[in-house]
């Protein structure tokens, strides 16, 4: 039965004790002591896998004078039904079962360790679960788990998969559940969405990875839920759950400050007079450092207010409620007395690690977790504040005591993303060097980049420690929130002149977007957060390429070499290397007009997240099964590329098989020297898995960003002088470290070596 075809009195599963409430048909209710609790002894001792929601099967409804199709404080059957699928209450359970358990003290927890980490697994396929096509009738994660995409993993070197968020998300309005504002990044349950597939599907997809050598990344949202069962329990006014959020009772005297909410929505964003008004009054700490996605009319500060809403008790409240993101995404307060945001974070972390069976979870937009207010005039303190530090620790801490490990996506400064994992989580997206090589591809010059790697060493940040990206469901990320913000005043060397960080960030933004979007009209922008393309538009825009119809058969393979140079960056050096389906079958932005309404309110991401055949299952289809419109894929499904040892694919595994055989995921990197030639890039590295006492060989990537063939000499004081430089992709040594520790290369457009340093004997001498 679809869900907007169910009666009120058919969601009523079992019977919740209400104190103060009726249990026999002729007594009467007292509405100020409606309070609904729960026996524990109901719980009995945790099962095999444990299933939250299986705690609530069974009973009989609850007879009761209200009339069940009420859909507010005042029903209390309502009440039990959003309780019952609550987040909070799945976490009380979980947590209940596991306190006191042995296998909770079994591993160490107190330091993240990225080398751990890689060692799991050391290249992702990063999944979009409303992008890929499957078979007819079959779900995600089913097709996640077939055991023919797993044997094209193999052949390519994926180790492991990050699915994506597939667990329910959006939002509640009466009894139906709404869709999603964020392409579920809005949790609202620990259930899967049975649009993506089911829990037994998710453990199968689990035990087939296993049984690959693989492992699977689930997420989790520490920052923010859905408009969801708990967050209609906290407009209420119910029990703990005004403390999972950051949230404030406006009292009715004060309500004429507040917009008026128009029918058919929940809320309405704050304008910055009203924000200023209610921090006047000590409701609110006021304006934050930054309104991410601001967009004028839409979202100008990062508060809104709700509509009234009447709890339990029969009393009417209107709340300002943080957001950091967009409107439908509440945030958590990580500091309330109840530390019900705590519970429910959690409770949702254990459940995908214990009870779905994944090795590892994504913290999503985790360095938002901390806000206090500041001195009169400045805005809140919300960017590497350290409660924020506090409770990635403790979440990653939780992660690593049950045996699996973190990592993060933290857009903040490299300062943030060191003191963040130095005690929470193992590993950190890299937003460091990716909106860098992204500028050296379209300028055709490597000195940001360079800049942005030697300042991430000098910080004490390692790439050993980041997930070297390609393409993902964001937006290619151009805030450059290092240079714009803490260190917007600093001088740095750029272009032959000293210009400020904030300048630098204008230039490289400006550039970007020229080169990015200013003759394509495929690419564009998001917000002020970035630029929404694939890396394969990215590249046809760096080639001059206006219209994606003029992209011709004539034109893919230099765009197959460029993005291989840029796989070549991401794998050969230290870290995670991760790639997603519209990376590995070459995929297009998909023309605005196909998702004219998704993007209407600005979300130009949507162009990029095309639907993708992986394994060619359904050639016909034309959508995914959640609707997304195809995407022209230059490169094709896996099969076919693995049986051409030419294809984007076949290369792609040659590029990993060099970067599993001399153990560079676990490296150190010592130096990235300056260079002959400006489109050039030098990264040199020991191969010593972290042992600095090892006795290691020394390997150096060059990579060559520029459309032109180019030659130049390679020079560090890290090379050690007569030691042979062999080329491992053929074997063949290439030349010899001279006196002044350096030699000679060439490469053609968009080339990249591998290069490893073979000590010659002194009898050779």
């Amino acid at each position: 039965m679809a869900h907007d075809e169910l009666r009120p009195e058919d969601l009523y599963t079992g019977p919740i004790d209400l104190p103060g409430m009726a249990t026999l048909d002729h007594e009467e209710t007292d509405p100020e002591k409606i309070e609904i609790s729960y026996d524990e002894a109901r719980y009995p001792a945790r099962p095999r896998r444990l299933r939250p929601r299986d705690q609530f099967r069974g009973g009989s409804v609850r007879r009761i004078k209200t009339d069940p199709r009420t859909a507010n404080g005042t029903n209390p059957s309502y009440v039990e039904w959003l309780v019952r699928q609550s987040m909070l209450k799945d976490a009380d359970v979980l947590a209940r079962q596991l306190a006191g358990q042995p296998a909770m003290w079994r591993n160490a927890y107190a330091r993240p360790d990225a080398r751990r980490a890689i060692a799991t697994s050391d290249v992702w396929f990063t999944a979009y679960p409303i992008s890929l096509i499957t078979r007819p009738g079959e779900s995600f994660l089913s097709a996640l788990g077939d055991e023919a995409l797993w044997a094209a993993f193999d052949r390519v070197g994926i180790t492991a998969v990050h699915t994506g968020p597939v667990k329910r998300a959006g939002g509640i309005a009466g009894w139906r559940e709404t869709p999603s504002v964020d392409g579920h990044f809005d949790r609202i349950s620990t259930e899967i969405d049975p649009a993506f597939g089911t829990e037994e599907q998710f453990r199968a997809l689990c035990d087939v990875a296993d049984t690959h050598g693989g492992s699977v990344i689930d997420d989790i949202v520490p920052g923010h839920t859905g408009k969801g069962a708990d967050f209609r329990l906290a407009e209420m006014g119910f029990k703990d759950y005004p403390g999972i959020y950051h949230m404030v009772e406006i009292l009715p005297e004060d309500w004429g400050l507040l917009p008026d909410v128009p029918d058919g929505v929940d809320s309405v964003n704050l304008d910055p007079a009203t924000e200023k008004e209610l921090e006047g009054r000590g409701y609110i700490i006021g304006a934050l450092q930054r309104v991410i996605f601001y967009t004028p009319g839409v979202k100008e500060t990062n508060w809104s207010a709700t509509a009234p809403v009447i709890g339990p008790d029969g009393i009417t409240r209107r709340w300002v409620y943080l957001h950091y993101f967009k409107q439908g995404q509440p945030s958590i307060n990580w500091l309330d007395p109840t530390f019900a945001g705590m519970r429910l974070v959690i409770g949702d972390a254990l459940h995908s690690l214990g009870e779905l069976g994944t090795s590892a979870l994504r913290l999503d937009a985790n360095g938002f977790l901390g806000v206090e207010k500041s001195a009169e005039g400045l805005p809140a303190w919300s960017e590497g504040h350290p409660l924020s530090h506090a409770a990635n620790h403790i979440i990653a801490g939780m992660v690593r005591k049950v045996g699996g490990f973190t990592f993060q996506e933290l857009n903040l400064t490299i300062e943030d993303i060191r003191d963040t994992g130095a005690v929470g989580a193992d590993l950190s997206y890299d937003f460091i060097g990716r909106p860098g090589y992204h500028h050296a591809l379209a300028t055709g010059q490597t000195e940001f980049l360079r800049l942005a790697l030697t300042t991430s060493i000098e910080l004490g940040v390692q790439p050993v420690q980041l997930v070297h990206g390609m393409q993902n469901h964001d937006e290619l990320t151009y805030e450059l929130v290092h240079w714009a913000t803490r260190h917007g005043d600093d001088l740095y060397r750029f272009r032959g002149s000293e210009i400020t960080g904030s300048q630098l960030a204008e230039v490289v933004r400006a550039e970007l977007t020229e080169g990015l979007t200013g003759a394509a009209d495929y690419n564009r922008v998001f917000t002020q957060n970035g630029i929404a393309c694939t890396t394969t538009s990215l590249i046809a825009a760096t080639r001059g390429i206006a219209r994606l119809d003029d992209i011709a058969e004539a034109d893919i393979p230099v765009i197959r070499d460029a993005h291989l140079l840029l796989c070549a960056y991401n794998a050969w050096q230290p870290g995670i290397f991760a790639l997603s389906g519209w990376d590995l079958v070459g995929m297009l932005t998909v023309p605005s007009n196909e998702v004219a309404d998704l993007i209407a309110a600005g979300d130009t991401r949507w162009i990029e997240r095309g639907a993708h055949d992986l394994l060619d299952v359904d050639p016909t289809a034309t959508r995914s099964a959640a609707g997304m419109p195809r995407g022209r894929a230059l490169y094709g499904p896996l099969p076919a590329q693995l049986e051409d040892p030419e294809s984007f694919a076949s290369r792609l595994a040659r590029i990993i098989d060099l970067r599993r055989e001399y153990g560079i995921a676990t490296a150190s990197q010592v130096d990235i020297p300056e260079v002959a030639h400006p489109g050039m890039l030098v990264l040199v590295h020991r191969l010593d898995d972290g042992d600095p006492e090892a006795d290691a060989r020394m390997q150096v990537t060059v990579l060559n960003f520029s459309a032109e063939p180019t030659e130049g000499t390679v020079r560090s004081e890290q090379l050690v002088p007569h030691s042979e430089v062999v080329d491992a992709a053929s074997g063949e040594t290439v030349g010899r470290v001279d006196d002044l520790q350096s030699f000679a290369v060439s490469l053609p457009a968009y080339g990249a070596l591998f290069l490893v340093l073979e000590p010659v004997e002194p009898s050779a001498e």
